[in-house]
């Protein structure tokens, strides 16, 4: 399989998970989720992805409907190192059902204004549904690829993006194109998965586990080299968390992954963190 056929396949197994999860939240009555806004309605299927409970302050998220922050699926809040202002413009990189969004939202007020860019037409509709909801005007969704970012050059004031590109096969592209968008003095808030060493060469093969956040997640020197290379500087982790094998064993779509490959848990201790982090154009 070349490269072209891989990358192609690996945005297949992405869009195909995430569809699913999209699809369940907006089957359930009335688009609530299944357990509330303290867990995800899909735990054991969202590889690394952590509750929004665990991920944002209380007060951040409880006027937010379950059917929001149910579907989190991120691994940090990059909306609380971004510093936005009333009256800029954000873009979310890989929006999902849109929470990142709509705290930005808050933030930037009714001058400002928030994109989010999805390439999964479910969640795009799970998102929209959810911006109904809240009445919230100064979002909109719209779909493409963080690789080929369908808005004009230095048009965004700041970039966020939780938990998403670690599933691009073509990182140096997503950094490009957002250091492209970015206004001079923009800025990239990111939260992400790394690793730091190799992981086992049997697990990188498995598109399952790219799309569970975990094959396509680079070593944070190569991650940082990325970014360095796009044009970006002043590049800074604000937190840094490493998985143990105890958390790595509450993930469903983890575990199965290490039992079908005849690995343990204790293989990928210590070498998998989700990271939080932001540059500068």
């Amino acid at each position: 399989m070349d490269k072209i056929q891989r990358n192609d396949h690996i945005t297949q197994a992405v869009r195909e998970k995430y569809s699913g999860l999209a699809e369940k939240q907006l089957a359930s009555p009335s688009n609530a989720s299944c357990c509330g806004p303290a867990c995800s309605c899909c735990t054991g299927e969202t590889g690394l992805a952590e509750s929004a409970a665990d991920l944002y302050a209380d007060p951040q998220i409880q006027s937010l409907p379950d059917s929001v922050t149910g579907i989190a699926l991120g691994c940090g809040n990059p909306t609380a190192i971004a510093d936005l202002q009333p009256g800029e413009w954000v873009l979310d990189l890989g929006s999902g059902g849109g929470i990142d969004c709509f705290l930005a939202a808050k933030q930037v007020g009714e001058k400002g204004h928030v994109i989010g860019l999805d390439m999964t037409p479910k969640m795009l509709d799970l998102a929209r549904a959810n911006a109904k909801k809240q009445n919230i005007k100064n979002v909109d969704f719209r779909y493409g690829y963080i690789e080929d970012i369908p808005l004009p050059d230095q048009s965004i004031d700041a970039i966020i993006s939780n938990c998403v590109i670690n599933l691009s096969a073509d990182k140096d592209a997503v950094f490009r194109e957002a250091y492209r968008v970015l206004k001079p003095g923009g800025r990239l808030n990111v939260s992400d998965i790394v690793t730091h060493g190799d992981l086992p060469a049997e697990l990188a093969q498995q598109l399952s586990a790219w799309a569970g956040c975990l094959s396509g997640a680079l070593d944070e020197e190569l991650y940082m080299q990325k970014i360095r290379n796009a044009g970006f500087r002043k590049i800074e982790v604000t937190i840094r968390k490493f998985y143990n094998s105890e958390m790595l064993a509450q993930d469903g779509d983890v575990q199965a992954e290490i039992n079908t490959l005849g690995l343990n848990l204790t293989d990928l201790e210590s070498k998998i963190a989700s990271i939080t982090l932001r540059a500068y154009k």
